[in-house]
């Protein structure tokens, strides 16, 4: 059955679709996801060559940011580090900014429902308020030294020396430390899976 890890893992990942801006960014995909079936149900008379395909890539793109969202928010809430969570954040603020774009997008190629647009803009805008307090409560002193420079706490440089620094790094050992972690029946188990998918071919 379940064992501990399993159990804090589904009590957090409930907990996170508990979360305002969780369900706010669920809110937006099913909007998302209706508006996109209002415009593809939707007889619109396109002015020039290639605005019907201009149209698809936008409603595909659109569909995909919404569901990038949610999975963010899940991967921002799993992890501690500093820099983890605001690279999660950061492609939650691309997908929703892109998903307004694509708004636009879609209007000037003809679809004139208007309140549809004007909801989903609304909502989207109210997920950014829910956003901007989310990550004030990201703590920046949970940090490793992020080398590429993008989030780091204030003071704290990409070149700045860190104790992980000094541990060394033994190449010739790194496959020897990944193998001990498996017993041999481990490896037992593996070889007979690997058989049985050879004999299934």
């Amino acid at each position: 059955m379940f064992d501990d890890d399993d159990f804090d893992s589904m009590e957090h990942h409930n907990h996170v679709r508990q979360m305002p801006i969780y369900i706010k960014a669920e809110e937006i995909s099913n909007l998302v996801y209706h508006l996109v079936k209002s415009v593809e149900n939707t007889d619109i008379k396109y002015k020039r060559k290639g605005e019907k395909k201009l149209m698809e890539y936008n409603l595909s793109y659109m569909m995909e940011n919404s569901l990038i969202i949610p999975t963010k928010i899940m991967g921002a809430e799993s992890v501690d580090a500093y820099d983890l969570k605001m690279e999660n954040a950061t492609i939650i603020r691309k997908s929703a900014r892109e998903i307004i774009n694509d708004l636009q997008g879609i209007e000037m190629l003809g679809f004139d429902e208007i309140e549809y647009l004007d909801l989903l803009r609304k909502e989207v805008e109210n997920f950014r308020v829910l956003f901007a307090e989310w990550v004030k409560t990201f703590d920046p002193w949970d940090y490793t030294i992020d080398r590429w420079g993008l989030f780091n706490p204030p003071g704290i440089n990409y070149d700045d020396h860190s104790p992980e620094d000094d541990i060394p790094f033994d190449s010739e050992n790194i496959f020897e430390d990944f193998f001990d972690d498996y017993e041999d029946e481990d490896w037992e188990d593996l070889e007979d899976e690997d058989s049985e998918t050879e004999e299934e071919e």
